[in-house]
């Protein structure tokens, strides 16, 4: 009953730090460009869990086949979807952004039955899955002209999300059974994004910045508590719970992220896009009850 409560607690914690992530990537653009708040944000979050790792006097991760798996990683978990969605932000809003994100589970079940046929797990989340997959029809709504849901920066945060899919399957198949601890897999995680993402620097481009207080405030916390802490967080739901639960996370996100849009920057939300949120806000329910079933 403790462990239940204390992973509901957790999932809570990272689903707030992660669904404002959406708020903090709005304001940061208005003085850092996308390449530059990837970057800062991934090496803010690795000094920040640096400092934590030696105050606890734990080491890395060593040998080079577990710096590959975390490269691998972070390329799908960080460096891809990090840069799609501060691409992304720049023309849709946050809370659109946050809600695209609730297809990561539909993402991580459809790429565990193809990864694993005889997965009695992932058969056993097949209602979610086409209740997922409808909710993200309505937030889609492809039917509808005009939606900056449906346009190419929307299609881009869903590719963020199916690269958060893979990067669920990729740690929960070759990392969170290693038991190196998840502080040292977070923080090794990390800093392989931003050698990752320092290197596509050339290809952007690295404009003087506006010294925005606001902005740079907004980056700050989206480096050490949006990506350095709340990586912690997702390592230990992962290890604890397994790639498929973890996910259930991002179900959560887009009532944080839309939230917090409403509230703080006047974003409005279509009422179908409210209902199909609704929707997959179902699935994860349905999800996380069977998961809970099938450890008893």
């Amino acid at each position: 009953m403790r462990h239940r409560y204390s992973g509901a607690a957790r999932v809570a914690a990272l689903a707030l730090l992660w669904g404002s992530g959406f708020l903090w990537i709005k304001v940061a653009l208005e003085a850092f460009t996308p390449i530059q708040i990837s970057t800062l944000r991934m090496v803010l979050g690795a000094a920040a869990l640096l400092v934590i790792l030696r105050w606890k006097r734990l080491s890395l991760p060593t040998g080079w086949t577990t710096w590959g798996h975390l490269t691998i990683a972070a390329l799908f978990g960080n460096a891809i979807p990090y840069l799609l969605f501060g691409i992304a932000e720049q023309e849709i809003s946050s809370s659109a952004a946050g809600v695209i994100t609730a297809s990561t589970p539909l993402w991580t079940v459809l790429l565990t039955v193809l990864a694993y046929r005889n997965s009695q797990a992932a058969r056993r989340n097949g209602w979610s899955l086409v209740l997922g997959f409808l909710g993200v029809m309505l937030i889609f709504s492809p039917w509808l002209h005009g939606s900056e849901i449906a346009s190419w920066y929307g299609l881009a945060c869903l590719a963020a999300a199916a690269s958060y899919g893979v990067s669920y399957l990729y740690i929960g198949h070759f990392l969170a059974k290693r038991e190196l601890g998840a502080l040292p897999m977070a923080t090794g995680q990390l800093i392989s994004a931003s050698a990752l993402t320092a290197l596509a620097i050339p290809f952007f481009g690295w404009p003087t910045p506006t010294w925005n207080p606001t902005a740079v405030a907004a980056l700050a916390i989206l480096g050490v508590l949006g990506t350095g802490i709340a990586y912690i967080l997702n390592y230990r739901i992962i290890t604890d719970d397994g790639p498929t639960p973890a996910s259930i996370v991002q179900y959560l996100l887009p009532v944080v992220a839309v939230a917090l849009g409403l509230v703080i920057l006047g974003e409005p939300v279509q009422f179908q896009v409210m209902i199909g949120m609704v929707i997959v806000l179902i699935g994860a329910r349905m999800r996380r009850s069977d998961t809970l079933q099938s450890r008893k």
